[in-house]
């Protein structure tokens, strides 16, 4: 892979000795370590190993790979949480606006399979990036703990990087390839070599099979190896924080695994897992999500999440998450262009009145009941609104502009209601998902009445009093994926979702009331080749061993009107 010049693997080793704040400018030229070397200087000076760790956290939220299309940083170029939202836009439920400020326009109209973008480019490196540090933590710290066998902080480390290393791959394999019922064996993305002499320029893509193979194995290391590491538990020698949910611990290992066992069929082993991920989670309440939040680490129904600190925020400025998604940030693309994300009308009319979750969007008169207590202050003047008023109050700087109908006010600020400090964090692992996880994998391995059971209660209880799970008309499968779009909605799922279950991306219905604009207004099939990336040209072009994906054509406004998901029909 000679877009760094060197091997993944031989990237990832070199952080060993590289400080995590120098991670996006420093490249080792030349040979790396051997094991014992490694072993021996770490054992010598543990901080190295200490500095990598942090770096492989801190990378999450870090940009830096969208520089070789640009000198300076971009406003799209901040990580996982830049392709959570992506891989969101590419989907039926969620859009921003066909205007010139929208950066992630290439998601929403799918060009973005032009392997000269930068949008790819960043969404296929950045989980490369993590996983070449996981796999020089992984050589280094099984060397390590050959010398130290019990030595908990090490063992703990270890288990991180194993998981860490499943998660990258998870954000790619789901993408790269059709789903693994229909394409098990089928070309998927490169793994990367675990020998410091492996061929990166010469290094085939891997089969779905194989991918996940991986995926689990790494899981079922990281299970084994943060035994004591589950929530509450403080090994000796490891920093227990108040953001400790920043980092990986079995109950995230177990619910990484669910998630991979989804995508893989293996129901009730899925169910298992996602049950295991839960313990000592609760999710969050009515009152809980009557307001706007899904902004702070600190909620109690995260599981995993990205810390984002006032110093990186303001470091990153426009890159993070605040930016795109909260309608509450004073100082973000979203509410200075409008671009924050509005949900598809298909989805929130299906939405009942009683549903809580209602209120996470501005119905057609801009209003909600769940920003009542909200109050906006233009820092210029002192101007204020409150509630519904600030649908179209606009402050002096331009940096607050009108909002559209059915604009989502999902995702608060950590920092309150128009603070420019942008130090939201994101969310990557809720405990209702691993709910919604377990109902499916329950109601698909033979225990229907089970799984109706969990999904209902989840629902009458934390969302919606007068819920039941066939007053939609929807097939149990259906209405467990419809919970999953609404609940989750913006937060990643949106492709692999329908991807693994065989459905299409359906935007619009003909003869029915659309907000989408008209560029982005057309349903792909689900077999359509075009739902496949394409790798980054530089990839291409330096690792020999890949054949490209192709076939399939960019979607054309009002394409396949007769497609229907069982959602939104």
């Amino acid at each position: 892979m000679k877009l760094y010049k060197i091997s993944l693997l031989a990237f990832g080793l070199a952080m060993l000795t590289t400080a995590c704040s120098d991670m996006d400018e420093q490249i080792y030229e030349g040979g790396s370590l051997t094991p014992e070397q490694l072993a021996e200087t770490n054992l010598a000076v543990p901080t190295r190993v200490d500095a990598s760790f942090a770096g492989m956290y801190k990378m999450m939220a870090d940009g830096g790979s969208g520089r070789v299309f640009t000198n300076s940083s971009r406003a799209d170029d901040f990580a996982f949480v830049m392709s959570m939202i992506s891989l969101s836009l590419e989907g039926a439920d969620a859009f921003g606006q066909d205007n010139n400020y929208n950066w992630f326009s290439v998601a929403s109209e799918y060009s973005d399979r032009d392997p000269n973008y930068a949008n790819p480019y960043i969404r296929y490196t950045t989980p490369y990036r993590s996983a070449g540090v996981a796999n020089g933590l992984i050589a280094n710290l099984s060397d390590v703990l050959a010398i130290t066998p019990d030595d908990a902080a090490t063992r703990a480390k270890l288990g991180q990087a194993y998981a860490m290393r499943a998660f990258d791959y998870l954000a790619l394999a789901p993408y790269f390839q059709g789903n693994y019922a229909t394409s098990a064996d089928q070309p998927c993305i490169p793994l990367l070599g675990t020998d410091a002499d492996f061929d990166y320029t010469n290094n085939p893509r891997a089969t779905v099979r194989e991918v996940y193979a991986q995926i689990i194995s790494d899981l079922d290391n990281a299970i084994e190896y943060l035994k004591g590491w589950d929530r509450g538990v403080d090994p000796e020698n490891y920093e227990a924080t108040a953001n400790m949910k920043m980092y990986i611990d079995r109950n995230v290992a177990f619910g990484l695994r669910a998630r991979a066992n989804l995508y893989m069929e293996n129901w009730a082993q899925a169910a298992a897992d996602a049950d295991s991920a839960m313990v000592g989670y609760t999710p969050a309440s009515i009152s809980d999500v009557s307001r706007p939040a899904f902004c702070s680490l600190q909620e109690k129904n995260w599981i995993w999440g990205i810390l984002l600190t006032e110093a990186q925020a303001s470091d990153y400025g426009y890159r993070c998450c605040a930016s795109w998604v909260s309608a509450f940030t004073g100082s973000g693309y979203g509410p200075a262009t409008t671009n924050t994300p509005c949900i598809n009308q298909l989805l929130y009319d299906k939405i009942p009145d009683t549903d809580v979750r209602k209120g996470w969007w501005l119905d057609a008169t801009k209003h909600s009941d769940n920003w009542a207590d909200q109050v906006w202050t233009d820092p210029k003047n002192g101007n204020t609104a409150k509630g519904d008023d600030i649908a179209d109050f606009t402050d002096a700087n331009g940096d607050k502009v009108e909002f559209l109908p059915y604009t989502n006010i999902k995702f608060g600020m950590k920092s309150g209601c128009s603070s420019t400090k942008n130090d939201n964090d994101w969310p990557l692992m809720r405990v209702e998902e691993m709910i919604l996880i377990k109902a499916e994998g329950l109601a698909k391995s033979g225990k229907e009445a089970e799984g109706r059971a969990v999904l209902e209660s989840f629902v009458k209880n934390y969302r919606d009093p007068s819920y039941s799970s066939t007053a939609g008309g929807r097939s149990l499968a259906d209405e467990i994926w419809y919970q999953r779009r609404v609940e989750l909605w913006m937060e990643g799922f949106d492709v692999a979702d329908a991807r693994r279950l065989g459905k299409p991306i359906v935007r619009f219905i003909p003869g029915r009331e659309s907000n989408v604009p008209e560029a982005f207004k057309f349903n792909i099939a689900a077999d359509d080749p075009w739902m496949n990336m394409r790798f980054p040209q530089t990839e291409v072009d330096a690792n020999h061993g890949i054949v490209d994906n192709t076939g399939g054509a960019q979607p054309t406004s009002g394409q396949n009107p007769d497609l229907r998901d069982g959602v939104t029909d």
